[in-house]
């Protein structure tokens, strides 16, 4: 989200990012919550597979910027051009409608957790999670955005120490931001593996779940002191790992399609 507000000034980005977090919340709250509810209501069994639809999607997100970044295929910074609040509201938009996809994967998975629940429990219980969620989510961009402008206020001011953090969190801020982009590719792949291998345990295709569940518990055998991380370690790079492959298959698949197109 931060790469919506490069190259616009800087007392625009806040602006912007509360836009985008608006528009989020309306997705959440008037489109994806009404759906949730019907889905709860009227098709059930038809959660897992959308949580299912969802993690491919991000399996293919994040092998496809895996394999982008493995070939040097670094992003370019975008030179700003034009009207800018014209390219605000495309970037506005744009921001939305991604996180539109995002979001309707979030509630699919609080609404996988509370499908039992009365109806008013689950609507309660949606909606706080869509709320909470997006104050988060965009107070931490928000907080993300500004540290390099946080760090020059520093880095101005009298005192020796707080030029010196200040100076630390301009110079620091690109390699966070580098830091940010490797975990959320992870990341992706990680729940997006993790989700599938627990739909397919649900539809009675066990074999992969078993197997990785029986690694982590032999992985912490080996090392007691260490058992609960270590199983949890072996799990999530197993997840990680049937993530990357589902992902790798459909960026080949895309690929080809566009080929021929």
């Amino acid at each position: 989200t931060p790469t919506y507000v490069s190259g616009l000034h800087p007392d625009r980005e806040l602006p912007i990012i509360g836009r985008i977090a608006f528009g989020s919340l309306k997705n959440k709250l008037l489109i994806l919550l009404p759906g949730a509810l019907l889905l709860s209501a009227f098709a059930p069994w038809a959660i897992t597979p959308l949580l299912m639809i969802g993690a491919a999607f991000l399996c293919f997100e994040g092998a496809e910027k895996l394999i982008e970044s493995a070939h040097g295929d670094d992003e370019e910074i975008e030179e700003v051009t034009g009207d800018p609040a014209h390219i605000e509201a495309e970037r506005i938009g744009g921001a939305i409608r991604t996180d539109l996809i995002l979001s309707a994967e979030i509630m699919a998975i609080a609404l996988a957790e509370v499908a039992s629940e009365p109806f008013l429990t689950r609507s309660m219980i949606l909606a706080l999670v869509a709320i909470a969620i997006t104050i988060g989510v965009y107070g931490l961009v928000g907080l993300i955005v500004k540290m390099d402008d946080i760090g020059l206020h520093m880095a101005e001011r009298r005192d020796r120490g707080s030029q010196a953090l200040g100076r630390a969190l301009v110079h620091a801020m690109p390699k966070v931001m580098a830091a940010l982009s490797t975990i959320g590719i992870a990341a992706m792949i990680w729940v997006g593996g993790g989700i599938i291998v627990h739909g397919l345990e649900t539809f009675g295709f066990a074999a992969i779940g078993h197997f990785l569940h029986d690694v982590g518990a032999a992985a912490a055998r080996a090392m007691p002191a260490l058992g609960g991380v270590v199983e949890w370690t072996v799990g999530a790079v197993g997840a990680g790992l049937v993530g990357l492959a589902i992902g790798a298959v459909i960026v080949a698949v895309h690929h080809m399609l566009v080929r021929r197109h």
